[in-house]
């Protein structure tokens, strides 16, 4: 989960920028729950000292901890027991917790039950740190990971704390967007340096899987021991501020607390206990989330027992997953965030379909009215009414010129890809080999290769774009995409299984095929598409979650030649792509677009709350379903096309939106801008570098990444 996985909870569409959440739920009796979860996190301890390789027993580990008969006195317990599975159950408590603390931290400061702890770009940092420490050092030791993995981390939140910070900011919705795209920029990064070594991929796909089995001694524990305590004080220093921060800004202020100065101390604090996490156990992020989303369920949003209850909820599930590694696969490991995963998945499941659900219901910040700017506003420009007769059409002016420049852009983006190339081709002997005329080498060249993969490209990347936006909209929440739908993990299964029989890429139909059969598992674990876009991105969350970590086991234990092709392609490539490819998704678009244009108008209305919508005459159900339907079939035809594209399905519509205005639901420009996005992307991934092919997703994420972020976040932008 990407990025970018931040789910959208139910709340009304527009709400002032410190309107405060909706009223908590009836006090509950929490400290029953606090005393249970105790006392199962000591039992989970005491059966993970008990738990090992070694033959030794529960009453042999209870003589070591006590010294009886001169226990610690033994070699053989005393490396087993003191410095094996004693550091490695409190690694488990301390990283669990601490993972749980963050999670619980950034859902209460974005007011969103959803933030996860990779929101602020660690983990994309640690990764990049990694992957830099093997690729241009040669690092191979576990020391040299946990080292290079925390500097990553760090480096990645300073920069995004920098970022959302500039021009007065640090509103949580400021905090999100700066993480997310800084988070994007990273993992590019980490992708070209994995494309172009296949040792640096060797060795971060085991990294990657999360794992406490590289603890041992005391050696790690000891120097990060430091950090993470500073992270906890940190965060406990916070738990009043942050109570009030809930109240909104004003109140905030109102009560003598700086929102800002807050919001910087918690990010310092999440950065303290996840970078420190991920050194030591790798990039285990689903357990944050789930951690402060199961402690919302008992606590509500009282930010003080939230906090508590996340983190032994988290050492908890840590504690038991390492236990469950070490025991499910003998003589082996499994990977630990496989383990949390079977374990979180399910019960995110039901919690959400549960009555207690309504709990979690915060106000979204991705959707907070613009703040007051100063001055007077500039008018307005009226549509454009075409008319003919008794017919009339009005088209909105600024959606308008905002489509016509994308078009010239494209058709510029066009001529520019395929003139550009390996083989040295003018532009008149370009536009003739496009029309069948001049050279046969030059004609094969530009139809056979270039203009198929232009064509792939146009049709791949306006599928994405239309499919974001649809997602988008009907979550109110400029984070979502197809992604959190369990389409792209859907798609990647798919192709693992038909890659075996079909070729190093398997075949274009297994990506939306597996991306339907990903959905209708969504929508069958959900009570059906129709229901709340809340509930279904939810558990497209949880189930994307597990999908993603058993993809990450089978690309581990294939061989590095396949695994490698196919993780090309997991970042989205169009090697090979051809008219034969392109032309479903095209007859798809020429069916979808226009059915999506006829739901736009309808999907504007549920900007609003629902009872809105219905005395508008729209039946809410009906129009969330159409438009999942569509935003699905669109992205998983895209899927087939040129893999996962996560990165344009979130920055077209967002891009789009800027530039049609807030008023209209950007269809038609977010197609545009998609298919523009992966044609520029393309052109640049195969001319960057002399010899070497940058497959298209890593392209539009590092280069894409700035970009989102100037549009976001520059001085005009409502966040």
């Amino acid at each position: 989960m990407t990025s970018s996985q931040v789910g959208v909870p139910e709340a009304p569409a527009v709400t002032a920028p410190d309107a405060p959440p909706p009223p908590p739920p009836a006090r509950r009796r929490t400290w029953p729950v606090v005393v249970g979860a105790v006392a199962a996190l000591l039992a989970l301890a005491a059966l993970s000292l008990s738990v090992g390789a070694g033959e030794v027993g529960p009453g042999r580990v209870l003589d070591y901890l006590l010294n009886r008969d001169g226990a610690r006195a033994d070699g053989r317990l005393a490396l087993v027991v003191g410095e094996l599975r004693l550091p490695r159950t409190l690694t488990a408590l301390l990283v669990g917790a601490a993972l749980g603390v963050a999670g619980a931290q950034l859902q209460s400061v974005t007011r969103n039950p959803l933030a996860e702890t990779g929101l602020l770009g660690v983990n994309a940092g640690a990764s990049l740190g990694v992957v830099l420490g093997i690729a241009v050092l040669g690092v191979q030791t576990s020391f040299g990971y946990l080292a290079f993995a925390f500097g990553g981390a760090v480096l990645a939140s300073t920069v995004v704390l920098l970022v959302a910070s500039t021009r007065g900011g640090g509103s949580p919705m400021r905090l999100v967007l700066a993480g997310s795209a800084v988070a994007a920029i990273f993992r590019g990064l980490t992708d070209v340096l994995i494309v172009n070594s296949p040792e640096a991929y060797e060795r971060y796909r085991v990294w990657v899987l999360g794992s406490l089995a590289g603890v041992e001694g005391w050696t790690t524990l000891r120097q990060l021991a430091p950090v993470l305590g500073a992270g906890f004080v940190l965060a406990a220093l916070t738990t009043r501020p942050l109570t009030a921060l809930a109240l909104g800004d004003d109140l905030a202020r109102g009560l003598g607390h700086r929102p800002g100065a807050t919001r910087a101390a918690v990010a310092v604090a999440v950065t303290l206990l996840t970078a420190s996490a991920v050194a030591l156990a790798g990039p285990v992020a689903f357990l944050g989330l789930l951690s402060g989303f199961l402690a919302r369920t008992v606590a509500g949003p009282r930010v003080g027992r939230l906090t508590l209850l996340a983190a032994l909820f988290g050492a908890a599930v840590l504690t038991g997953a390492d236990v469950l590694a070490r025991v499910v696969a003998r003589p082996f490991e499994a990977p630990v965030s496989v383990i949390v995963a079977l374990i979180g998945a399910p019960a995110l499941i039901a919690i959400v379909r549960s009555r207690r659900s309504a709990a979690l219901a915060i106000a979204d910040p991705a959707e907070s009215a613009p703040p007051a700017r100063t001055g007077e506003p500039a008018p307005a420009k009226p549509d454009l009414t075409l008319r003919y007769g008794a017919w009339s059409l009005l088209l909105p002016r600024r959606a308008l010129l905002a489509s016509l420049g994308l078009a010239a852009a494209l058709l510029a983006a066009v001529v520019v890809s395929a003139h550009v190339g390996q083989s040295e081709l003018d532009l008149g002997r370009t536009f003739q080999a496009v029309f069948g005329y001049g050279d046969r080498l030059d004609v094969l060249l530009v139809q056979k290769f270039r203009l198929g993969r232009i064509v792939a490209g146009l049709a791949a990347g306006a599928a994405l774009g239309l499919a974001g936006c649809l997602t988008q909209t009907l979550a109110r929440n400029r984070l979502a995409t197809p992604e959190l739908l369990g389409v792209n993990d859907g798609a990647t299964a798919a192709m693992l299984i038909s890659a075996s029989t079909a070729g190093t890429f398997g075949a274009w139909w297994a990506g939306p095929l597996g991306a339907l059969v990903a959905v209708l598992v969504v929508a069958l674990a959900s009570g059906g598409l129709g229901a709340r876009g809340y509930r279904v991105l939810v558990v497209g969350l949880a189930m994307s979650a597990l999908a993603s970590a058993v993809i990450q086991v089978a690309m581990a234990r294939r061989s590095l030649n396949s695994a490698g092709s196919l993780y090309i392609w997991t970042n989205g490539s169009l090697n090979g792509r051809d008219f034969a490819v392109s032309t479903p998704v095209l007859i798809g678009l020429a069916v979808l677009v226009p059915l999506a244009l006829v739901v736009a108008r309808r999907l504007a209305v549920l900007r609003f709350d629902d009872s809105v919508a219905a005395s508008l005459g729209v039946d809410p159900g009906r129009v969330r379903l159409a438009c999942l339907l569509l935003a699905v079939a669109l992205a998983g035809l895209a899927v087939g096309v040129c893999g996962p594209v996560g990165f344009v399905a979130l920055a077209a519509p967002v891009i789009a939106g800027r530039l049609a205005g807030p008023a209209r639901v950007p269809v038609l420009g977010s197609a545009l801008t998609g298919a523009l996005l992966v044609v520029l992307a393309d052109t640049l991934g195969r001319v960057l570098i002399g010899g070497v092919e940058i497959p298209v997703g890593i392209v539009t994420t590092v280069l894409g990444g700035p970009f989102l972020l100037w549009v976001l976040l520059g001085r005009r932008s409502s966040v």
